[in-house]
């Protein structure tokens, strides 16, 4: 973790009245010592010290997103949720007296363009509430950690961790593949000596779905039969050939909704029945809309660190009827859900930062780091403290269900798989 930050004097020149404050507060000696830097002055007219993207009566968040590229839909999800978010808080005063206003970048999942997009958005905001893609959040990695820009990414791979700008909500790609191993050995569909299969993207996502479950294959006495493809892979015939020759029992995706669809899909045909299941990003509602519904609904599971859309919890019932409310006949997915909790979740470390006398970039950073046991009321509770390790270990088990709104319910509560920390301990 970064040294704490100490918050810098204000650059402008201070005004008269301002430095007779500064003197008062200079002579106070050993009375300062009781306060943080940030609450001893400030550049804003309420004396919370402010930074990029802060003004006395605007809070400026960014999100670069894609609206325009193969998570179109999702980008429009996440962006619809986290404006009503801005919405219904600037209707309840905003944050530390300021109205929240959210700039949005399409980069249509080109990095390049995700480059650019950031170049012009950065100086302007403290945070990002959104960032879509992988190879994106990758690619601004440095930039990120330069502009103590807190940024909550739309990806959950491990190899995130450890960065204390970028904060991946619930668990990661491997701890899910875990849950998700977890969930065939407990209902009995594998065993000892059987064979998995596993179909994964090329990079970062697949890589580290891949680790999770060879680990938990190896632990239960398994062996996994792993399949590569690329993002435009759409037909998997040739994997579904080599996994049924295999004998595998069951079939793990880490890839996107239409290679769920075509796994499902032409396994059934081909007779391989086995279950499969597939992390959150590799489902989307309308898949049940296609010819492959009737075999993901008697197929497929997915292990998501957060529930079901139509899940019975209080808050996803508000979110859902506000949602709908707000935007009548947008699909309710599961991109409006991750996009409200990450918005509702830096909105409590803004509140943080504001009480604590900072609203600069590094202080909203090191408000964050703070948090043990935010509960925003979307899921489980999230423990920000420690940057290497995920925000939450435990993973809900979700079946599709075309009469569901969002297409899933929820099937297992959320729950830590066995094997979860001694995981994380090896990867240390």
């Amino acid at each position: 973790m970064n040294a704490p930050h100490t918050p810098r004097l204000p650059r402008r020149v201070l005004r008269p009245a301002l430095v007779a404050a500064l003197a008062t507060v200079l002579l106070a000696g050993a009375a300062c010592s009781s306060k943080s830097a940030g609450q001893s002055g400030g550049d804003g007219a309420d004396g919370v010290r402010t930074g990029p993207g802060v003004s006395d009566s605007v809070i400026r968040l960014g999100a670069l997103t894609d609206l325009s590229g193969p998570y179109a839909t999702l980008g429009k999800s996440i962006v619809q949720a986290q404006q009503m978010w801005a919405d219904e808080t600037n209707a309840d005063g905003g944050i530390c007296g300021r109205k929240v206003r959210i700039t949005v970048k399409d980069h249509g999942y080109d990095v390049q363009k995700a480059v650019g997009a950031y170049a012009d958005l950065s100086a302007n905001v403290v945070a990002l509430p959104q960032v879509v893609g992988s190879p994106v959040v990758a690619a601004l990695l440095d930039d990120l950690g330069r502009d103590h820009m807190l940024t909550f990414p739309q990806a959950w791979s491990a190899d995130l961790l450890g960065k204390d700008s970028v904060q991946v909500v619930g668990t990661t790609y491997d701890v899910d593949m875990l849950a998700a191993v977890d969930h065939l050995l407990r209902t009995r569909k594998v065993g000892k000596g059987d064979a998995l299969g596993h179909v994964y993207f090329e990079g970062d996502y697949g890589a580290n779905a891949l680790q999770g479950s060879t680990w938990a294959a190896e632990r239960a006495g398994m062996k996994v039969v792993g399949q590569k493809i690329k993002a435009t892979d759409t037909d998997l015939s040739a994997q579904v050939t080599a996994l049924h020759k295999a004998g595998v029992k069951a079939v793990l995706i880490s890839a996107g909704p239409a290679q769920t669809a075509s796994l499902a899909g032409v396994a059934a045909a081909r007779g391989l029945k086995v279950p499969i299941v597939s992390s959150a990003p590799g489902f989307a509602p309308q898949l049940l809309k296609t010819p492959a519904a009737k075999a993901l609904e008697g197929m497929l599971h997915v292990v998501s660190a957060a529930p079901a859309v139509s899940a019975d919890i209080p808050g996803v019932r508000r979110m859902v009827a506000a949602y709908g409310k707000r935007y009548p006949g947008s699909v309710v997915d599961s991109g409006v859900l991750s996009g409200y909790n990450a918005a509702r979740l830096l909105g409590e470390d803004l509140k943080k930062a504001c009480a604590r006398g900072s609203l600069e970039r590094a202080d909203v950073v090191a408000a964050h780091r703070t948090q043990k046991h935010l509960d925003t009321g979307l899921g489980t509770p999230q423990d920000f403290s420690d940057e290497a390790r995920p925000a939450s270990l435990k993973t809900y088990v979700l079946k599709p269900d075309a009469n569901a709104v969002g297409g899933l319910v929820n099937e297992a509560d959320a729950h830590e798989a066995p094997g979860v920390r001694a995981y994380l301990s090896s990867r240390r």
